[in-house]
């Protein structure tokens, strides 16, 4: 048997996806550093109808390229004015587009993806406290709980139970500026991207520690990921369906719009499993 073959045998014995994206909606929470989403129907059904009675709608959408589920690419973080590559940042981004690292760069992914459900390792069914950090220790603890050492190459994402906050009724609540939002810091970068991780995720606004009222003033996480270790960040992920069905090892899938030059782009990741 051919590995398509094989492809198309495990598909046909059924497979359960879970879509790891958010939905996009006017209004949804997102970081106040970057233009919101917004949706509006430019063309109506019946402004335009054809001598056979058929009509069509159509849409307009405006968005930061880091609103909702997305991705970041390596142009989106510099440090001391310099990318991943070492390259000089503002002059790589000269013309509005960053042509070596923007997102139209970033290749398609089908590799093995972990949850680390962080919460289930450390006993807090709730969640992690708000401003908590992630420790390496707590990474470790989660992998060897649930088997699922973390390999080269792995796409892994962090569960801190934050996201189940993404559609309460006060949508700052998810931001949590004011309150803080868990998770890692600089040392649990750093060890995800000694394990190997191709790429990383979480279910918060952003794939960091945030500690109460400070925002996002500092971002040592993207700095070690992004710039020193070329990891790529996804971040607003929904992964509660997930921990649920106690889905810790799948298939990961996931597509960036090539928007060329751009230093990221909305994603709707998927993990998919075998039936039964």
């Amino acid at each position: 048997m051919t590995g398509t073959q094989a492809l198309l045998a495990a598909v046909g014995a059924g497979v359960r996806t879970y879509d790891l994206g958010r939905r996009l909606t006017i209004g949804m929470p997102q970081s106040p550093n970057h233009p919101p989403f917004w949706h509006a129907l430019p063309r109506r059904h019946g402004d335009n109808v054809r001598a056979d009675g058929g009509s069509a709608a159509n849409d307009i959408i405006t968005m930061g390229t880091h609103v909702g589920t997305h991705i970041d690419a390596f142009a989106h973080v510099s440090q001391d004015g310099r990318l991943v590559d070492g390259s000089d940042a503002a002059v790589a981004g000269r013309g509005g587009r960053f042509a070596e690292l923007g997102a139209h760069t970033i290749a398609p992914m089908v590799r093995r993806g972990v949850l680390l459900d962080v919460p289930a390792a450390l006993g807090q069914p709730d969640g992690c406290p708000p401003g908590y950090e992630i420790t390496p220790q707590d990474l470790s603890a989660a992998a060897q709980r649930q088997g699922t050492p973390i390999r080269p190459g792995d796409v892994v994402l962090i569960r801190s139970g934050w996201g189940r906050l993404f559609d309460h009724e006060d949508r700052t609540r998810y931001v949590g500026h004011a309150s803080g939002v868990p998770g890692v810091g600089a040392a649990g970068a750093t060890w995800l991207a000694d394990a190997g991780a191709h790429a990383v995720g979480a279910d918060t606004i952003a794939f960091e520690c945030l500690r109460p009222g400070a925002g996002h003033s500092v971002l040592p996480a993207h700095r070690v990921l992004l710039v020193e270790r070329g990891v790529y960040i996804i971040e607003t992920m929904a992964l509660e369906e997930l921990a649920a069905d106690a889905v810790h090892e799948f298939l990961f899938v996931l597509s960036p719009l090539a928007i060329f030059g751009a230093t990221g782009s909305p994603v709707r990741p998927l993990a998919v499993i075998a039936n039964g």
